[in-house]
């Protein structure tokens, strides 16, 4: 991306916390209407990029700018960044008009009266008519949607989310985060969200951000991270991977100094064991999940592998061979690119 075409920009940010604990420096561009999501596992520095973004962490180095305007040193009030906190920070005794209210610091904007904001930012969330609500007396997905709606009522020039489903059942996270999407696009605002699991950020994220131990390793979008992972650390966090070393990897194609990567479903039975092109091992588990199968193969060259197949492709105990459709050759190391 041009940097024409960047509404946010954060350019070699840092911070350091200690002599061993150091995030950065992360250098990305966000275009204007993009949803970005900050994947990672826990402590690997994205809530903390983001509060940098949003101006509650100050940063070593480096600069945050938003349409050009450099902000880092711009405290929060001032910078339009509207924040949606994992826990939502709710007031329980006000009710949700006050709530949302409360974003606007006393006042309206350009001569609008609090309650015609409220009322508006309620509706864009689908929260229409709810202004006198008790938020105890809502769910959690409307819990979600009025801290949502109170980041919204300021006019940020950019939304931040930090893991904004995290305290909903899982049996509510997919239809919510699909509404949230629809929601940010339907809004247009440009989003940056954090989130631990791979599956929320590619649902939401236009493109992903992944980071591990404060720095960032690819960006990309959800096809680039699965099929072209730029290393080690991002082909096994993202999706289900097997991992191939020595003997087995050597027989795939690997020269020294790599692994092969393979996921279950590039992996297949062949015709039986013995087949020249595959490696051979034994079913020592299955496990059925309706329309597949997976099964954890024993290979021969000591390793063992994960294979997605039709539920009855093959029994516990049985000798196999296994055949892959596609690999991956990667430096057999983890890191940053």
């Amino acid at each position: 991306m041009g940097v024409e075409e960047a509404f946010l920009s954060l350019d070699e940010l840092r911070v350091r916390f200690s002599d061993t604990v150091t995030i950065g420096p992360v250098s990305l561009t966000i275009a204007r209407g993009e949803i970005l999501a900050l994947l990672g596992p826990s402590g690997s520095g994205k809530t903390t990029l983001l509060r940098m973004l949003a101006g509650f962490e100050r940063p070593d180095g480096g600069t945050v700018r938003i349409e050009g305007e450099d902000v880092t040193a711009v405290p929060p009030a001032r910078r339009r960044v509207g924040m949606v906190f994992q826990h939502y920070a709710l007031f329980p005794h006000l009710d949700v008009g006050e709530n949302v209210a409360f974003g606007l610091h006393g006042k309206g904007k350009a001569g609008r009266g609090r309650g015609e904001i409220v009322a508006e930012v309620l509706s864009l969330v689908d929260l229409a008519g709810f202004e006198r609500r008790k938020v105890q007396e809502l769910s959690g997905g409307q819990q979600q949607r009025v801290a949502l709606a109170r980041a919204l009522a300021p006019a940020p020039r950019v939304l931040a989310l930090d893991e904004p489903l995290s305290n909903l059942d899982p049996s509510l996270r997919e239809r919510t985060r699909r509404e949230l999407r629809q929601l940010i696009k339907r809004i247009g605002i440009t989003a940056v969200f954090v989130t631990h699991e791979q599956e929320e950020a590619f649902d939401l994220g236009d493109r992903v951000a992944v980071l591990s131990a404060g720095r960032l390793n690819q960006v990309g979008t959800p096809e680039d991270l699965y099929e072209r992972p730029a290393n080690l650390f991002v082909g096994t966090f993202v999706g289900r991977a097997n991992v191939l070393r020595g003997a087995a990897a050597r027989a795939l194609g690997a020269t020294d100094g790599e692994v092969i990567l393979v996921r279950p479903e590039q992996l297949r039975f062949g015709a039986g064991a013995g087949e020249r092109s595959g490696l051979n091992g034994v079913v020592a588990e299955r496990r059925y999940t309706g329309a597949a199968a997976f099964f954890q193969v024993d290979l021969e060259a000591g390793e063992r592998v994960e294979v997605e197949a039709e539920p009855r492709a093959a029994r516990v105990g049985d000798r196999v061979c296994i055949v892959a459709v596609r690999t991956l050759r990667l430096a057999d190391r983890q890191g940053e690119v």
